[in-house]
């Protein structure tokens, strides 16, 4: 059918949009960049190993060195595709006209269209509502689709973004680095102009054109497909698809479970694109014109609907107890008389509605909870209460329209800790349990919450988060593994700290190389573990410190014989301390023998050198640091990977550890997107561990203040206590396999998603 081209009018009306948009990005640059130099600036002081601390402050000064060639050039890149792309012909993927075939891709493009499209993804979730509107408008006028090399398109602007940003010979990787601050800054940005653009359309009388062709039984896709409809996978499958058509293979890295994958996209990344996908899925349900719900602003509920909702609060424990299924009958019978009772309030509520919007809304939830209270693997004892929660978060669903896009919504993450704790309990083990007992708890304050809204929700997941970190690690065996291994953490980061410290004070004084050698790599030990077994200040840590500045004094030329006599009179009293020291962090016998040679060798040489003096005041005023050293240390000093010794915190622990299993890092190679994400496991969830070919069940309990060392336990009582990099590796290499890579709420919106298409009726019948 032929379209006739949009009149001149309406034509110059779109130009000026595009103008308005583009000139506002370009503006807009300059906050962009002033975010990422802060960001760069605050990353090179954080904590970190030596190589993570050299790339970060490489990275810095890489941008400050290009970037004012990558937002000159990206300015002029925005403006001139922004205006060359109404004009241009009709294009399958940006830059391939559509009658030219298929080329082939070189590895730079496809990692660009990659990256871009993840950018993008996650603008797109912040902008949604306001492109969506703009999209509309634009179409009504020009009477076609926004093309998808259109500048309007967050996914063509953060391409053009990631091309500039190379080409002005910045490198990719530190892209990747700066993704999360440019992402809101950028998401910020064009919500603005997205806006502007439509406030501006609509004063001049242009409204939205309703999209007539989708219809609810489109909204949804089935669940295999469900990644499909995500921009990043929209992009990646024209990447891998113009590959496969031209000459040769395509590079190993672009091929991964069947799709392209961006290097260092970890699963919890795969996951969380899925996530998405489903969300826009559920939020293009729900913005049908014929629903009328806006996502922005929801109206308040009709009054019928409010009364129902608000007797339930008041009569919800009575009503629970009422229809035949009480609160102690866990049996899987009682949840299925339950899951009816609670389809049937739904259905009660649902006749209460007055507006489409409210019965999709109700119909929706509903589905969910029903998907969850089928999931055979949380225990009885629980989905009892998750079946309370349904009418609590339709109070919010109707309130908050951000419930339905938001993954970190406090109800949904309250669902989804709950859910991923339990998922690895038998129903025999955590009825009666203190867990279920938090569960029951969370679930009755939640319900006579007067309040609708988030606040109750991140109330509780904040007391629940708690909750677990102590309930984690209540077994006695796995309480003191994970005291000592807390204090093994101690006992490294002091160390690096006093390390810090004495190559500051030693910096000018004239010490021999062995004596420095000993005191940074042995005496700093000695120094760590005393002050975490009996504090800073105990009479025997000072002692110690003290003897780090008798030992520098007595090493130190003795031109004078009232120094020399000095020396042999305090000489037995110093080699008894060090003595003392060695044997507390496990140097004994012939090793602690030739330490100690070693350091008398070094002091006889002392008495004639003819080297420079160290005056007396300078060793009493490293006496006097020494002594207060924690008031001076920056709690901010780097610990990078240190030794596990198994067999010392074996030791340490005085119990039988033939269950205790202490992975330390291996040195193997691990990529740093691998220990981020080990770095960012949440408490409780459960993993399949792969371990000297065993594989077991185990329940993340516990990590390290610095996060260095992460405990991991087994329902027969075997722990895993897993060093940093090491667990990275795991990660990496898939011996440790998360249980449920996706939250207990997103699989049930898939679900209810899956049965909508099924069954369009439904939702508003």
């Amino acid at each position: 059918m032929h379209t006739s081209a949009p009149p001149p009018t309406q034509h110059r009306l779109a130009g000026a949009v595009r103008r308005q948009f583009v000139e506002g990005l370009a503006s807009g640059l300059a906050g962009l960049d002033k975010a990422l130099l802060e960001f760069l600036a605050t990353l090179m002081s954080q904590t970190g190993t030596q190589r993570q601390t050299q790339e970060r402050r490489d990275a810095w000064m890489e941008y400050q060195a290009h970037r004012a060639a990558w937002v000159q050039a990206l300015g002029s890149a925005w403006r001139v595709e922004a205006l060359a792309a109404p004009a241009a012909a009709p294009t399958t993927r940006r830059g391939l006209p559509a009658d030219t075939g298929f080329e082939l891709l070189s590895d730079d493009v496809v990692e660009n269209k990659i990256l871009a499209s993840r950018i993008a993804l996650t603008v797109m979730e912040q902008v949604s509502t306001a492109f969506d509107a703009l999209r509309l408008r634009l179409r009504a006028l020009e009477g076609r689709e926004l093309p998808d090399s259109d500048m309007l398109r967050p996914e063509a602007l953060s391409l053009a973004l990631v091309e500039q940003w190379v080409q002005a010979g910045l490198q990719r990787a530190d892209l990747q680095r700066v993704v999360d601050p440019l992402q809101r800054e950028l998401a910020a940005l064009v919500q603005g102009l997205y806006q502007a653009g439509n406030d501006f359309l609509a004063a001049q009388g242009v409204a939205p054109q309703q999209d007539l062709r989708v219809r609810v039984s489109h909204a949804a896709v089935p669940p295999s497909r469900s990644g499909q409809d995500s921009l990043a996978s929209q992009a990646l499958a024209q990447s891998q698809e113009a590959v496969s058509t031209a000459r040769g293979p395509a590079p190993a890295h672009l091929s991964q479970m069947g799709m392209v994958a961006a290097p260092g996209l970890t699963p919890l990344a795969r996951a969380r694109q899925r996530a998405l996908s489903v969300m826009g899925q559920l939020r293009r349900l729900l913005t049908e014109p014929s629903m009328g719900y806006d996502m922005m602003h929801a109206a308040p509920a009709s009054a019928a609907l409010a009364h129902a909702l608000a007797v339930h609060r008041v009569q919800a424990e009575t009503y629970y107890s009422t229809v035949g299924t009480l609160v102690e009958d866990y049996s899987p019978a009682a949840v299925v008389q339950l899951a009816g009772t609670v389809r049937e309030r739904s259905a009660q509520l649902k006749k209460a509605a007055a507006t489409d919007s409210e019965k999709a809304i109700i119909e929706v939830v509903a589905l969910m909870f029903q998907s969850i209270l089928s999931e055979d693997r949380i225990p009885s004892a629980v989905r009892v209460w998750f079946a309370r929660l349904q009418v609590p978060v339709l109070r919010v669903a109707l309130a908050e329209p951000e419930f339905f896009s938001n993954l970190n919504h406090p109800a949904r993450q309250l669902i989804d800790r709950m859910g991923a704790c339990v998922l690895g309990f038998d129903a025999t083990s955590i009825g009666g349990s203190a867990l279920e007992a938090e569960i029951r708890r969370v679930v009755q304050v939640i319900e006579q919450y007067p309040e609708t809204g988030r606040r109750v929700f991140q109330l509780v997941h904040n007391e629940f988060e708690k909750f677990l970190a102590k309930f984690l690690t209540e077994k006695q065996a796995t309480s003191r593994l994970a005291s000592v291994a807390q204090q093994v953490e101690q006992r490294e980061t002091l160390a690096v700290q006093y390390t810090i410290e004495l190559r500051t004070m030693l910096k000018d004084m004239p010490v021999r190389d062995e004596i420095r050698e000993f005191l940074f790599k042995t005496w700093t030990e000695v120094l760590a573990l005393s002050a975490v077994r009996d504090g800073a200040q105990h009479a025997d840590t000072l002692a110690f410190k003290r003897t780090a500045a008798d030992l520098v004094w007595a090493a130190s030329a003795k031109p004078h014989r009232s120094d020399r006599a000095q020396v042999i009179q305090s000489l037995p009293g110093l080699l008894q301390r060090l003595r003392q020291g060695l044997a507390l962090i496990g140097m004994v016998g012939a090793a602690q023998d030739a330490q100690i040679k070693v350091l008398t060798d070094t002091l006889a040489e002392a008495f004639v050198a003819k080297t420079a003096s160290i005056p007396p005041e300078h060793i009493e005023a490293m006496a006097r640091r020494l002594e207060h050293l924690e008031d001076f240390i920056d709690d901010a000093a780097a610990l990078g990977d240190f030794p596990l010794d198994a067999d010392h915190i074996e030791m340490m622990l005085g119990i039988d550890a033939s269950s205790i299993h202490v992975l330390a890092d291996t040195g193997a190679p691990v990529d740093e997107a691998m220990v981020q994400w080990a770095q960012a496991l949440p408490l409780g969830t459960w993993f399949t561990l792969d371990h000297t070919g065993a594989s077991a069940q185990v329940q993340y309990a516990w990590h390290s203040q610095r996060r260095q060392l992460h405990l991991f336990a087994a329902p027969d009582g075997s722990t895993y206590l897993i060093q940093l990099r090491r667990l990275g590796a795991y990660l990496q290499a898939g011996l440790l396999v998360a249980q449920e890579e996706e939250g207990l709420t997103v699989r049930a919106t898939r679900d209810a998603l899956a049965k909508i298409d099924a069954n369009p009726e439904r939702l508003l019948g």
